[in-house]
């Protein structure tokens, strides 16, 4: 069952002699479930499309629509909701508040709903994510991979649609990329979180059950695995 249809995805910032096509028609469909990698060389327009996806940005053409939404009809406060709600977002860096406990940050999605947290869900997922005896602490008593893994569980808090993943690991040693590559495959397979992981390691993306080639805003490989 898809989740996420992109159909036509175009992106174009400037005009004239400025003019620069980010993306150009981007067709792609993912199926709940999957662990997709996408990947490219710096400037090959990954991270637009998953600001796309994420509904942080607008495509200048085309349509995506994710678990039956078009994202194109909502405004910026539809968008944030939406983004909130049915995307989680994980980036290079943590964007954890200092002043609140790992348990606090990892529930913030919730709180700004003023909703109260499923326990049973919130205890599989720090229990996934091997950070159940940490939820006391705050973030700058925990090191970058425990950081990276409460930014995550506050991803996954909400039981989203999609994760998307922005080079998790680009801040982490080797030891502690692994540790992060072996929990969003266990969020895959455990939760059955579907993932779509923005890379330009080519050893990271062989993680991925499927792996997205983009070259100057095109597509030009998808790649299953297995």
């Amino acid at each position: 069952m898809n989740i996420l249809t992109c159909e036509g995805v175009s992106k174009v910032y400037g005009a004239g002699d400025n003019r620069v096509a980010a993306l150009s028609g981007i067709d792609l469909t993912v199926d709940r479930g999957e662990f997709v990698a996408i990947t490219g060389a710096s400037g090959s327009g990954k991270s637009t499309l998953l600001h796309i996806l994420g509904s942080v940005d607008k495509p200048t053409a085309g349509r995506v629509t994710v678990e039956g939404t078009d994202l194109s009809g909502l405004n910026q406060t539809q968008a944030a909701i939406f983004r909130r709600r049915k995307v989680g977002l994980v980036y290079q860096f943590y964007n954890l508040i200092p002043t609140l406990t790992v348990r606090k940050n990892i529930l913030m999605p919730l709180t700004l709903d003023k909703k109260k947290p499923n326990e049973a869900h919130f205890e599989e997922v720090v229990n996934v994510l091997g950070i159940s005896d940490r939820l006391e602490a705050l973030p700058n008593q925990l090191s970058g991979g425990q950081q990276q893994r409460v930014a995550i569980a506050r991803s996954l808090i909400y039981r989203p649609a999609l994760l998307l993943a922005d080079e998790p690991t680009g801040n982490l040693d080797q030891k502690n990329s692994g540790e992060i590559m072996d929990m969003l495959k266990l969020s895959n397979r455990n939760l059955k979180q579907t993932i779509l992981l923005i890379t330009h390691d080519e050893k990271i993306a062989l993680e991925a059950d499927r792996i997205i080639t983009i070259e100057d805003g095109r597509i030009v490989s998808d790649e299953r695995r297995g």
